[in-house]
């Protein structure tokens, strides 16, 4: 018998002010928006010194009926939408009380070879188990995809591992009661016959407790794999294994799990043909994926567009914000020749903006002049006819918006930040 297995008053655990304490802070820490009831996270204290003791005797009666949640929807970068369930704070609480208590148990039993929604583990690991796979010359990948995983976790099926796992029926009865409670849509209650709603502090890890039933079939078949919550790959030697491994457990996934595969997106396919998590690889080396690319400079272009009213301090802190942000992620890229292209082109979109807010021949002039160019270079560039993109690549305005110059104004430098990823230095 397991640890998990003892889990037979779990309940009381779970309620203790200690747990339901730490489970507020982590709610709080991550804000969010208000439910169907409307109480915000800034509002919650002064509701639950009122209510609160109610809700935890209901609790422990199993008499609580938590509220559904608010859906609603969050654009894709390809242009789709999905649903985003956002349950009311004292639900948060709850649910992040539950997961605090479960999780560590079943962390004990979860792969390896399993990276999303877990302590210490991140999609970076999950993409280098792939390309250590790749070095091993496993270079045939299976990729299947899960068709709205989340929307499609079925009920009965997610109930039996739990109930393999947990003995006290009361935590059972309230999770079942979080996955069939509904969403709000547009003022109307819609049920949930199956799926874990993306939004609650609970969904990742029954998504997890599902697909670990995954990760032991691709265990006990040998396979080399690496999994992202529902983002999963499995590497192979040949084609031919490729397409049994891919048969095999389309219909472990289907049959076993209940789970909808999306024939479309699924494929068999070289380690050059991959992408994953937003990396694709060249050879065995790892590089941000075309699509990862030209989401980052549509977003430039619109911190950097000329016709954006804004301070420049106001732009260069939001350029900061998002670059590092892309960068914390991506630069784990060991592609480094675009990196300096980005950094030359990232500047020169700047100088358009600089060259633009300036307008005037007279202003241009001045400016010219204040940044230590002569008054005659100042005067033949500033009266120019040219356009503001092709004005910032003239050697006159280079000088005077210099590199050095931009990073004072506050210009982050992609450079820099990927280099000091790929080297950090010791601070030993």
């Amino acid at each position: 018998m397991t640890s998990v297995h003892a889990l037979e008053r779990q309940l009381e655990a779970i309620v203790t002010r200690e747990n339901l304490q730490r489970a507020w802070k982590r709610v709080k820490a991550n804000k969010g928006a208000a439910g169907v009831d409307a109480i915000s996270v800034t509002d919650f204290p002064a509701w639950a010194r009122q209510h609160w003791p109610t809700i935890k005797q209901q609790l422990l009666n199993g008499d609580y009926q938590p509220e559904a949640v608010r859906r609603v929807w969050i654009p894709k970068p390809n242009g789709d939408k999905r649903p985003l369930g956002i349950p009311n704070v004292a639900d948060r609480i709850i649910q992040q009380a539950i997961a605090q208590q479960l999780a560590p148990h079943f962390e004990r039993e979860f792969s390896d070879h399993s990276y999303g929604f877990r302590p210490g583990r991140n999609a970076h690991q999950a993409v280098k188990q792939v390309r250590d796979y790749l070095r091993a010359r496993y270079r045939m990948v299976v990729d299947i995809d899960l068709a709205a995983f989340f929307d499609s976790v079925n009920h009965d099926v997610l109930m039996r591992l739990l109930r393999q796992r947990i003995r006290d029926k009361r935590v059972l009865q309230l999770i079942g009661r979080y996955l069939r409670a509904g969403v709000i849509e547009n003022g109307q209650w819609q049920a949930t016959p199956r799926g874990v709603p993306q939004g609650g502090p609970l969904s990742p890890l029954l998504a997890n407790i599902v697909l670990h039933e995954l990760d032991v079939y691709l265990h006990r078949c040998g396979h080399k794999f690496a999994r992202y919550a529902d983002d999963f790959v499995i590497c192979v030697r040949s084609r031919r294994a490729a397409e049994r491994v891919q048969e095999n457990v389309q219909r472990f996934l289907e049959n076993r799990l209940k789970l909808c595969v999306n024939v479309n997106k699924s494929r068999i396919c070289t380690s050059n043909e991959l992408e994953f998590l937003g990396f694709c690889f060249r050879g065995t080396k790892i590089v941000w994926s075309g699509k990862a690319l030209s989401r980052f400079k549509h977003r430039i272009r619109q911190l950097t567009g000329r016709s954006w009213g804004v301070s420049p301090g106001f732009r260069y802190r939001e350029l900061r914000r998002y670059v590092m942000g892309w960068l914390n992620y991506f630069a784990l890229s060991e592609y480094y020749r675009p990196i300096p292209e980005l950094d030359e082109w990232l500047r020169r979109r700047l100088r358009c903006c600089y060259w633009k807010q300036w307008r005037w021949p007279r202003t241009k002039i001045n400016h010219l002049v204040s940044l230590g160019v002569s008054l005659n270079e100042a005067i033949k560039t500033g009266v120019s006819s040219k356009g503001p993109y092709a004005m910032s690549r003239t050697p006159i305005t280079q000088m005077a918006m210099s590199n050095k110059w931009l990073t004072a104004q506050g210009l982050v430098s992609i450079k820099d930040q990927w280099v000091r990823f790929h080297y950090p230095v010791s601070t030993a």
